[in-house]
């Protein structure tokens, strides 16, 4: 693995300005012996970069950041970023408890990633004061922006958001809770708090197209694209027809495509990832091999009904309006 580390002095304070358009959430390709296979996860990130990605997010929720060992993790990670090569930022996952999370950090940090993911502490239910002592400790770990990921176990009151973006170091909130009251709480305490203090927000539910248009109700713009990862021809035209306000796109490519895939991905456990990868599959891209224990690979009429969704979501990418533009 070769190592990129960051400059020692200070963070990247223009990452969140940087965090735009879609956001790429790779998944980690493996071999069929199992191990990690760099090269089909490198032809997965030029594939996305090519398609025009925003944003690398690698080794997170859909890159199975919690299969990885520390090795294939800092791997995959510089390759991410060699991939990347300055085009968009790279940001990294990391989690489990607060020494883990800052040892992850660090090899993200060492492996030239821009920034962190950071997912909800391993299986403890913590307080409002825990919760914030543990993102505090894991953004003193590296100079490295940390994006806090609020979902399961890690939910936030307001007044502990306010706390967070007060934080030196953490820039944003990614929420896949759902709950847009909660969230609209959140954006008016921290605005509230400190009025004009950047902080960024994005949608990361699982399939965030289908909220889409409610959370940009809220001013939040950003979204994780798990379609992007296999179909962003979809994605794209979605999100153009989104930011146009391009309302029959959005209907039609809701009503034919996402709904329907959202209610695929509830028929399994773990399908917000292996569905991705079988996905990825389908289209003939790299072979990125199934899922890692304990996740399992969608059943094969699963498979199937998502190729017909495939087509049709295609079809309608293609007929919308400004399609290659």
């Amino acid at each position: 693995m070769t190592a990129h580390p960051r400059p020692a002095a200070g963070r990247s304070p223009d990452l969140a300005d940087r965090l735009d358009g879609l956001l790429f959430f790779p998944v980690t390709a493996y071999a069929p012996g199992g191990a990690v296979d760099l090269d089909a996860f490198r032809a997965h990130v030029r594939g996305g970069l090519d398609a025009g990605a925003g944003a690398v997010f690698a080794c997170c929720g859909t890159g199975e950041f919690h299969a990885l060992t520390p090795d294939e993790y800092a791997a995959c990670v510089a390759a991410a970023v060699e991939e990347t090569a300055g085009r968009v930022p790279v940001l990294a996952g990391t989690g489990y408890g607060t020494a883990l999370a800052g040892h992850f950090a660090r090899l993200a940090h060492t492996a030239g990633a821009d920034g962190l993911l950071a997912m909800p502490p391993y299986l403890v239910q913590a307080d409002q004061s825990g919760l914030l002592r543990h993102y505090a400790a894991l953004a003193a770990a590296t100079p490295l922006p940390v994006i806090v990921y609020q979902r399961d176990n890690a939910v936030f009151t307001p007044d502990t958001v306010a706390a967070l973006a007060r934080t030196p170091g953490i820039i944003g909130l990614k929420d896949g809770l759902g709950d847009l009251d909660l969230l609209q709480r959140i954006i008016s305490a921290v605005r509230t708090d400190a009025p004009g203090r950047p902080f960024r927000y994005f949608n990361g539910l699982p399939t965030a197209e289908l909220t889409g248009p409610a959370y940009r109700g809220l001013g939040v713009h950003l979204y994780s694209s798990a379609v992007f990862a296999f179909a962003p021809e979809i994605a794209l035209a979605f999100h153009r027809a989104l930011g146009d306000g391009d309302e029959p796109t959005v209907t039609r490519l809701l009503d034919g495509f996402y709904r329907p895939l959202v209610e695929l991905r509830n028929e399994g456990r773990g399908y917000a990832v292996s569905l991705v990868k079988a996905g990825v599959g389908l289209r003939g891209g790299p072979a990125v091999g199934g899922v890692r224990p304990p996740l399992c690979d969608p059943r094969p009429e699963h498979v199937e009904r998502l190729a017909h969704l495939l087509d049709r979501g295609l079809a309608l990418a293609a007929a919308a309006p400004g399609r290659g533009a």
